[in-house]
């Protein structure tokens, strides 16, 4: 089973309201086939905690309008390293670039596939590209989780 045209038009309303607001890289994935409780995943990123709780404000306003109703929120408390909103068939990761880096979500879930939602970003270039540039590698331990060596 493919991810809802719902889910889809919704994540495509937050990557929209992301890019708006200069997200440094977004990424969406079709979780519906791995998971009962969701259809799409939003992994959005930001270079600074300031622009992280920008992008979830500016997210959770833009699916408002489109009236979706999120669920819950986790993360914003301390330093908004990594904040999730469960709108229900779609889930959105906002997160710091280098948390984006460590956690490495996309390898996680390589086994699903990536949707394009028919946006771009724009073309200067990002911390996230920055940090996984030439000269940078990411290593992985073994839990799996990603470090810039």
């Amino acid at each position: 089973m493919a991810a809802t045209e719902l889910a889809i038009s919704h994540a495509r309303t937050a990557a929209l309201a992301a890019v708006e607001l200069k997200a440094t890289s977004f990424t969406a994935i079709d979780v519906s086939e791995r998971l009962i409780f969701s259809d799409v995943f939003l992994v959005i990123s930001g270079s600074t905690e300031r622009q992280v709780r920008a992008l979830v404000d500016t997210v959770e306003d833009a699916l408002l309008n489109a009236g979706e109703h999120r669920i819950r929120r986790e993360g914003m408390e301390g330093e908004a390293h990594w904040v999730i909103l469960d709108y229900g068939d779609l889930i959105i990761h906002v997160q710091q670039d280098e948390d984006r880096v460590f956690y490495n979500l996309e390898r996680l879930w390589a086994d699903c596939p990536v949707l394009d939602l028919g946006v771009e970003l724009e073309e200067e270039v990002s911390t996230l590209e920055r940090l996984m540039g030439e000269g940078s590698a990411v290593t992985f331990d073994s839990q799996g989780q990603g470090k810039l060596a």
